[in-house]
């Protein structure tokens, strides 16, 4: 059972990943439609800064959770010495 859930937590952590590359690929196609709302227009500087902050976010908790989950996969295979 424990082998499944750092299965999930590997897959779980491979979708982080590629959320946060597809928030960098999404960006500039986005930001010309959010420059067209008066209300944002004034602050777009700060809505770049937080999208590319979530991108990197995602990426960043991505890449941890896959790393640790293939450690703990890692020792769980390892046979046990006595």
């Amino acid at each position: 059972m424990e082998k499944n859930k750092i299965h999930f937590q590997l897959i779980w952590g491979i979708l982080l990943l590629l959320a946060g590359v597809g928030v960098f690929f999404r960006i500039p196609q986005v930001m010309p439609q959010i420059k067209t709302i008066e209300t944002f227009a004034s602050i777009i500087g700060f809505i770049y800064f937080c999208f590319y902050l979530l991108g990197f976010l995602l990426i960043l908790g991505g890449t941890k959770k896959i790393y640790a989950n293939l450690k703990k996969l890692k020792n769980k295979e390892m046979p046990k010495m006595n």
